[in-house]
């Protein structure tokens, strides 16, 4: 008989049949008459209870039957008896496939902080919680995928070796197979990379965005969805050294185009996961309940996990300059009492978090897009705008977090292009196939990168970007 998911099972109506199903069993309690096991495989944030006869199954098999364990159970499927769920199973047979000691497990059926889950990182998926998050995860990946299929973009793979610094960060994760403790030198004493595998310095990806860049202009939408690395040494709750970038960009889309496109994808985004994640979304939801309970008030969440992404949804995104956000900033009482850490000292202010969470939390009460910052503190390709000191970018602020989406439209021109580059010290032969973009055909261009860990802690609720992705790579951190 092939296996049920368990995920199907709750959802059957047919009962008094004959079913199998596999899993790993979450806890088992009873007493010599009767063992109740809650089975869980993966597919569902609901486990489904066994029912099993020790006279029937035999006292020393159950025995084996621990949390942890991994069990194959052929039975019937019935009418629950008692409250809590609809259907249960009564085993008629129960074969224990991984036994998982109680003396050693450290998963057992007990709350376990966030903070020791993050050291059994290879464990932690088998929790409600981290179950939870990575069904979300595949949910948004899947979403991503899907709406830019559907608006006939194309996914778009770029290299991730590269010899470009796209944000002229210089924070990047060097590739190289030359020893360590004796490279090839040059006459000048510096390492010599040409003697290197790919005969010149290259690097892990800090961005995908310039590369997009060439495959919008040949196939007109474009988008990349793969792991971005930053060598920055930053051991806070919102870095990480790997992670997910999703980066569209769009030949003939001026900076308005790119601002419609970018609020319709997190819009879509969120309305998928309230219509696809609903009991995913619950579980969590009602876990930031619970732990709210316990916080202060000022540091409770204003909205509930839902209320958040229908926030989302449900309003029109507000748009307004840097230059209007600094005079509202300004003038706050916040910033006049002194009670933002980072005050606001006039134009060319280098925005945080806490001056984004304002304007959208308290000052517009929706999410807000921000347009032409101070060309300053702006990357080299953003398009300059006709007053010489602002540049066509644009950043949207969501509640919670700040900034989840970074984006431009592009310096098509070539002559304003290099003059931004030897401003920044960039050297235009190490650029020259992306110049030749701006050489041959140039066209007005947009784009924009959303952080895929930062939608996961908008859309989940947790706090710590650890605890979106499996597998976490921080400074010094690279288990697994």
């Amino acid at each position: 008989m092939q296996r049920t998911k368990i995920s199907k099972l709750l959802e059957a109506t047919e009962l008094d049949v004959d079913i199998h199903v596999k899993g790993w069993v979450r806890t088992k309690r009873g007493n010599k008459h009767v063992a109740f096991i809650a089975l869980n495989d993966g597919s569902s944030i609901h486990s489904i209870q066994i029912v099993a006869d020790p006279n029937t199954i035999g006292e020393d098999l159950l025995k084996g039957v621990s949390t942890g364990a991994s069990i194959s159970v052929f039975g019937k499927l019935v009418a629950s008896q008692g409250s809590g769920q609809k259907v249960e199973i009564t085993a008629e047979r129960i074969e224990v496939i991984g036994v998982a000691d109680p003396e050693k497990y450290p998963l057992q059926p007990k709350k376990h902080s966030l903070e020791f889950l993050r050291e059994i990182a290879h464990l932690r998926p088998r929790t409600n919680t981290f179950g939870a998050i990575f069904r979300i995860r595949h949910a948004m990946s899947y979403a991503v995928h899907k709406f830019f299929n559907d608006k006939g973009f194309y996914y778009w793979h770029n290299p991730f070796v590269t010899g470009s610094d796209a944000e002229g960060a210089g924070e990047m994760f060097r590739v190289t197979t030359l020893d360590p403790t004796n490279p090839p030198l040059t006459e000048d004493g510096k390492v010599d990379y040409s003697q290197d595998f790919f005969g010149k310095e290259t690097n892990l990806t800090v961005s995908g965005q310039l590369e997009g860049e060439l495959g919008a202009l040949a196939l007109g939408e474009i988008y990349t969805f793969g792991p971005t690395f930053r060598a920055e040494n930053s051991n806070t709750t919102r870095h990480l050294s790997e992670f997910w970038m999703i980066e569209p960009e769009m030949a003939f889309y001026d900076l308005t185009d790119n601002m419609d496109l970018a609020e319709e994808f997190l819009q879509f985004l969120c309305q998928y996961a309230l219509d696809h994640c609903a009991d995913d979304l619950a579980f969590l939801e009602k876990r930031l309940i619970d732990e709210d309970k316990v916080k202060p008030q000022a540091e409770r969440s204003p909205m509930t996990l839902t209320d958040k992404l229908k926030f989302v949804v449900e309003n029109p995104f507000e748009r307004l300059t840097y230059t209007e956000a600094i005079q509202i900033l300004s003038n706050s009482k916040p910033n006049k009492k002194g009670k933002f850490q980072f005050p606001v000292e006039g134009w060319g202010t280098d925005l945080q978090s806490e001056h984004e969470r304002y304007l959208v939390e308290k000052h517009f009460k929706k999410p807000v897009i921000l347009t032409d910052y101070p060309k300053d503190i702006k990357a080299f390709y953003m398009r300059m705008n006709e007053d010489g000191n602002t540049v066509g970018a644009m950043d949207i602020l969501f509640p919670g977090i700040g900034e989840i989406v970074g984006g431009s439209q592009r310096e098509e021109r070539l002559e304003v292009l290099t003059s931004r580059m030897a401003e920044m010290g960039i050297p235009e032969e190490d650029m020259d196939w992306y110049l030749d973009t701006r050489r041959f055909g140039t066209a007005p261009h947009s784009g924009f990168g959303l952080g895929f860990e930062r939608l996961m802690i908008f859309v989940t609720g947790l706090s710590n970007i650890r605890d979106v992705i499996p597998f976490p790579r921080t400074p010094g951190s690279a288990a697994f």
